[in-house]
């Protein structure tokens, strides 16, 4: 029987997070990209063993992979994004706080997904109309809660809203100290634990974040398990939105597009 999309998006996931987990902790070369990001031989062996995966099992369908750019025609409006590693910084320097992202865009819409932490051995995975955590071979319901008030903040440049929204401004609102606790992981894995009830919410800034390889499974997830997903300006998540709200409930989400709207 032919593998499934999320099931291909799983295995994918697995093996690079797999990589992830075997390098933590030796030495590593450094690849210089723009400004001050670079990636790592992890991140580069990483998105070999996915997309390894991805074209045995998918070899028509187009990859938008971090390091190694666009393969692949597309021409059945099927396309593969791959972040091998999210968190390089975090992994470089021996911080435990990375995800491996894989996400299927079939036609307008993100229909799978999958996010693995390398480091607990969870994959968090969708098929588009409901999300799991599997932990030891055995899946369970995402499900959110906004019980922990702990919100992480997305402090990585570039701002490109900072004329509405600054991520440091935010921290020091006392409305937010007030009604919420911050974090900051500087990885995406950050948005697949508001789908797990391990945050009440995740704020952003950015641009063509649904099309981004490092969000656009970390949305599918939040939307699949039932989360609150806009943009900043509280408008739907689409390629010219502006960056990203991902909360547990509606309480939560109004709070910090409120707390949004007072830095304006």
């Amino acid at each position: 029987m032919s593998i499934t999309d999320h099931a291909l998006a799983i295995a994918a996931a697995e093996a690079g997070a797999a990589v992830v987990r075997e390098q933590y902790g030796t030495s590593l070369a450094r690849f210089s990209k723009t400004g001050d990001d670079f990636a790592t031989t992890a991140d580069v062996e990483a998105e070999k063993a996915i997309l390894d995966v991805l074209r045995a099992g998918r070899p028509q369908d187009a990859v938008l992979a971090e390091e190694s750019g666009r393969t692949g025609t597309g021409g059945n409006g099927r396309t593969w994004l791959v972040d091998p590693l999210c968190g390089t910084l975090n992994y470089a320097v021996r911080t435990m706080l990375t995800s491996v992202n894989v996400a299927l865009r079939a036609g307008t819409r993100v229909s799978v997904a999958a996010s693995a932490d390398p480091f607990t051995d969870e994959v968090f995975w969708t098929d588009g109309t409901a999300a799991y955590a599997r932990r030891g071979g055995v899946d369970e319901p995402l499900t959110p809660s906004a019980e922990s008030r702990l919100v992480d903040v997305n402090l990585d440049p570039p701002f490109p809203h900072r004329h509405v929204f600054l991520a440091a401004r935010m921290l020091a609102d006392e409305g937010f100290i007030e009604q919420f606790r911050p974090r900051v992981v500087s990885t995406t894995l950050a948005v697949a634990w508001v789908a797990a009830g391990r945050r009440a919410g995740y704020v952003t800034d950015g641009e063509y974040l649904c099309d981004s390889v490092h969000f656009a499974a970390g949305i599918a997830l939040g939307q699949a398990a039932g989360c609150v997903v806009t943009g900043i300006d509280g408008g739907p998540v689409h390629p010219g939105g502006k960056g990203l709200v991902v909360a547990a409930d509606e309480r939560t989400h109004g709070a910090l597009l409120a707390l949004i709207h007072n830095q304006r």
